[in-house]
C-alpha cells in the first residue's frame, strides 16, 4: 500500500467534521487501499442516489481515483479507463460545483497540485501540436475546478485566440485579470500554479510579439517581473522585449 497511515488517519479525523452529513469512510478506505475500481463503483452509486447526489465528496473521490488510474498502464490499456486522465478533470469540475463553500478543497492540496501539473503539461503538448481545440478543453476543465488559477485562464485565452474566438478570449483574459487581482502575493502561489503562470506569460507574450504587439507583450511580462526574474527563460524574454525600449 503506497499511501501512508498518517494520510489515512488525518483524513479520517477531518472529513467527518467537514462532510455533508456523511463521512464517506468507505470511499476513503478503498482509495487508500488502491481499490480504485471498487471506489469508483461505490462513488458513482452515491452520485446517483437522491439522498447523496448533491454531496461533493463522491465526485472528489471519482476524480482522485481516475487520476491515480491514469498513471497505471494496467488501467489505461483497458477501454473503460483509456481516458482516465480526462475523467479525473471532468469529475473535479463536478466536485467544485458541489463544494461551493470550499469545505473540503484545501484538504486535498496534493491532489490539486498533481492534477494541475498533468493538465497544463498535456495542454502544452496539444498547443505545440497546434491541436488548439483539445488544448482549449484541457484548460477549460482546469478553470472549471480551480477558477482562482490565473495561468489556466491565460492559457485558455491563448487557445481561444489561436482559434479566432476573440470574444471568448476577451472573457477569459478578464477572468485572468480578476484572478490576478485577488492574489495578494503572487510569490505565495503553490509551485504548480506559479509554474503555469510563468509558462502562460511566456507563451502569451510570444504570441503577441508574433502579432506585432510588442508593447502589449512587454506589459504582460512586466506584471510578474519581480516574481520570475530569477528564472532564465523569463529573464531572457523580458530583456529581449525591453532591449532598446525607451
Amino acid at each position: 500500500m503506497s499511501r501512508t497511515l498518517s494520510f489515512l488517519l488525518s483524513l479520517l479525523l477531518t472529513l467527518p467534521a467537514l462532510s455533508q452529513g456523511r463521512s464517506y469512510d468507505d470511499l476513503l478506505v478503498m482509495y487508500v487501499d488502491e481499490n480504485y475500481e471498487k471506489c469508483i463503483d461505490k462513488a458513482e452509486r452515491y452520485a446517483s442516489k437522491d439522498e447523496t447526489r448533491r454531496d461533493a465528496m463522491p465526485y472528489l473521490y471519482l476524480s482522485m481515483c481516475y487520476h491515480e488510474m491514469s498513471k497505471l498502464e494496467k488501467y489505461t490499456m483497458q477501454k473503460e479507463y483509456k481516458y482516465a486522465a480526462r475523467d479525473a478533470l471532468k469529475f473535479a469540475v463536478k466536485y467544485r460545483k458541489k463544494d461551493k463553500e470550499l469545505a473540503f478543497f484545501k484538504n486535498f492540496e496534493d491532489h490539486w497540485s498533481e492534477l494541475n501539473t498533468v493538465a497544463f503539461e498535456t495542454g502544452y503538448y496539444y498547443m505545440d501540436l497546434k491541436a488548439f481545440s483539445k488544448a482549449k478543453r484541457q484548460y477549460a476543465r482546469m478553470v472549471g475546478y480551480m477558477p482562482e488559477n490565473p495561468g489556466a485562464w491565460q492559457m485558455l485565452a491563448l487557445t481561444q485566440l489561436n482559434m479566432n474566438l476573440q470574444r471568448d478570449a476577451a472573457q477569459s483574459l478578464a477572468q485572468y485579470d480578476t484572478s490576478m487581482a485577488a492574489i495578494p502575493d503572487l510569490s505565495g502561489l503553490p509551485p504548480d500554479q506559479l509554474k503555469l503562470l510563468r509558462g502562460s506569460m511566456v507563451r502569451y507574450a510570444d504570441y503577441l510579439v508574433a502579432k506585432g504587439q510588442t508593447q502589449k507583450a512587454r506589459d504582460v511580462v512586466a506584471r510578474c517581473k519581480d516574481v520570475f526574474m530569477e528564472i532564465p527563460e523569463f529573464k531572457a524574454l523580458y530583456e529581449q522585449l525591453n532591449k532598446g525600449a525607451g
